[in-house]
């Protein structure tokens, strides 16, 4: 259980930690101000964090048996197999993520106008892999935590993240694309 409580608590914190980052994201996009140095400050701890995330998630989905068969009750587990495919897909879109810049700067540069339009795709998907990962996840790492007990309060919890979670992916996915836009298909 102790693994499964840090896991928990990693998970708040990479939440914490991924809203500075995409709120940085949106302020440098929305202004065109870019400074590698803030960049850092926010990216490198939610690496670290979420880095971290994943290795005790994928070692709790290993060794704990309790949850893993997923197949006995689909309807009561749709959140935890959503969970996990949207985890597994985090992986492939971060590298993406990570290397977009670079790629949409070349691509320009090559005049690959719809491998730019690909790669903004790329990153909206990453946009709603994460995000639908933390709105199906806060409220378990809560009651992991035992911070929640209530079903009820669990559902409204979840309403709101729902919702919420609709918002930061509009208001990032404006921001991004528009700026990327600007940038890269511009040229």
């Amino acid at each position: 259980m102790l693994l499964k409580k840090t896991n928990a608590a990693l998970g708040l914190l990479s939440i914490l930690l991924m809203l500075s980052h995409i709120g940085y994201s949106v302020f440098a996009y929305l202004t065109m101000y870019y400074n590698p140095f803030l960049k850092n400050i926010f990216a490198y701890p939610f690496m670290i964090a979420v880095c971290l995330h994943a290795v005790l998630g994928m070692l709790t989905v290993s060794m704990q048996p309790e949850g893993s068969r997923l197949d006995l009750y689909p309807k009561l587990n749709a959140r935890t197999v959503l969970q996990r495919v949207s985890a597994a897909l985090i992986f492939p879109l971060l590298i993406l993520h990570i290397n977009t810049f670079s790629l949409m700067r070349a691509s320009a540069e090559d005049g690959h106008t719809v491998f730019i339009m690909l790669l903004i795709l790329g990153e909206l998907l990453f946009f709603t892999a994460v995000i639908t990962h933390i709105s199906v996840s806060l409220t378990k790492a809560l009651i992991t935590l035992g911070l929640l007990s209530s079903s009820k309060t669990a559902k409204a919890i979840d309403t709101v993240l729902y919702i919420l979670g609709a918002a930061v992916f509009l208001v990032s996915a404006f921001a991004v694309v528009r700026g990327q836009a600007m940038m890269f298909l511009s040229m």
